[in-house]
């Protein structure tokens, strides 16, 4: 399991971001609406926006960016939305269970007592992730489930 570490992107940098994203298959797979290739003001400017979202580059050992994810305020700032999550394919393969921790503790400094995502039903390792890390299905559409866990 690699060792990863968080730095919180204050104010959101999307420079590193775009170092992440050359692969316009990732991409889309991170955010099917955003521009190709990527376009770090329209990360500013559009998805990245809201005063109370909170942006997060992954590091491995070196210090060396190999992943992203935002928090977003939820339905209030008690809950966050975990979106837009990406690492790097040779970090991908048994670095789940440690983003998931990471991500866990980066809701929890923001005082969030729930997580909310939504998924692919068809992407089985992250969907397995995420049940087997304790996130509960409240709903399935569009082919995307909507998932939910709380910190307690």
């Amino acid at each position: 399991m690699p060792k990863l570490s968080l730095r919180r992107s204050r104010p959101f940098d999307p420079d590193p971001l775009g170092r992440l994203m050359v692969d316009p298959v990732d991409l889309a797979l991170v955010n099917p609406s955003a521009k190709q290739p990527f376009d770090a003001m329209e990360w500013l400017e559009t998805w990245l926006n809201e005063p109370g979202d909170a942006a997060y580059y992954v590091l491995d050992e070196t210090g060396r960016d190999v992943g992203f994810f935002a928090l977003r305020e939820g339905i209030g700032p008690e809950q966050r939305h975990l979106v837009f999550v990406f690492l790097v394919p040779e970090v991908r393969g048994g670095a789940g269970s440690t983003l998931i921790a990471l991500v866990e503790g980066a809701a929890r400094e923001l005082d969030a007592l729930t997580i909310t995502l939504k998924v692919e039903i068809d992407n089985a390792p992250a969907f397995a992730l995420y049940r087997g890390a304790g996130f509960e299905e409240l709903g399935r559409s569009g082919g995307m489930a909507t998932m939910r866990k709380d910190l307690g």
